[in-house]
């Protein structure tokens, strides 16, 4: 059997995770001095409350290496092979940590572990389409050379709604994040080759603009591969959320449109009201 393991950071619903019997790593939330798990010991709602009260934001930790051992033992001794995905290496020490754990297991050739160059539900897509593959029977170097495949096509992109926790986390100077307050903007973030590249500016209230930004990219979602796609949010209003969805469903395209809520980590990093629709596009 091929077990497919992922960070928290892939930002699957309960829903997923249990179709597709995912075994999820979770990073670590560090505030004022104490460590969580990243959707076992802390949610969204609880950091944004913490980050309120102190103006800051919380910092954020790759995967113990222990509880990485533990995991890939657990799977090791029922003679399973292993698949494990990890947010990009640009961001996280997670995926070094993995391949350390791994080469230290005495049973490397039966792990993989995969750089996704992406975050959220851009490794998401990576993981259920692994997960496909292992269900019709793929053997594991089949569904690794696949992956590879499929990482530069990968659409990962979201619409900040408050630059306020980008300006708390140094990404963001105070004037820009005034001046974004000041006009309404809402900069665009696309994933770009493992790292976060600014993209396109919106103005006006997210819940007009989400079709401005669905919208524009429409062709490359009428060209992608039709199984998946998400609309992944960080605690939208469901007026905005809504917004999104429909501007998707429009298309008549995708066979599954699945709406998850972004964890602990990337809301940590993003703040509340982001929201993005991410999809693999077409092969080129």
């Amino acid at each position: 059997m091929i077990k497919i393991i992922s960070d928290s950071t892939c930002d699957l619903s309960p829903e997923l995770i249990k179709r597709y019997n995912i075994r999820i790593l979770p990073l670590n939330i560090v505030l004022d001095g104490k460590s969580y798990e990243d959707g076992r010991d802390i949610g969204p709602d609880a950091i944004y409350a913490w980050a309120d009260e102190n103006k800051t934001v919380p910092k954020t930790a790759a995967c113990a290496p222990g509880r990485v051992k533990e995991t890939f033992e657990r799977y090791l001794s029922r003679g399973d092979e292993i698949i494990c995905f990890s947010i990009s290496s640009d961001m996280s020490s997670t995926y070094d940590i993995m391949r350390a754990v791994a080469r230290e297991s005495g049973a490397e050739s039966r792990i993989s572990v995969i750089d996704s160059r992406n975050l959220s539900t851009g490794v998401g897509l990576l993981v259920i389409t692994a997960a496909e593959m292992a269900q019709e029977g793929k053997s594991r170097p089949e569904i690794v050379e696949k992956i590879r495949q499929i990482i530069p096509r990968v659409s990962a992109s979201f619409v900040v709604d408050t630059l306020t926790y980008l300006h708390r986390g140094g990404r963001c100077s105070g004037a820009a994040a005034l001046l974004g307050s000041t006009l309404r903007l809402h900069p665009q973030i696309n994933v770009v080759e493992g790292k976060m590249l600014p993209g396109q500016k919106y103005r006006g209230k997210m819940s007009k603009l989400i079709a401005d930004y669905v919208q524009d990219q429409k062709e490359s979602m009428l060209h992608a591969d039709k199984k998946h796609v998400f609309v992944t949010h960080s605690g939208c209003e469901q007026k905005v959320i809504d917004a999104a969805v429909e501007q998707v469903k429009t298309l008549g395209y995708f066979d599954e449109i699945h709406i998850t809520r972004a964890g602990g980590v990337i809301s940590s990093h993003c703040g509340r009201g982001t929201l993005g629709v991410l999809y693999i596009r077409e092969n080129q």
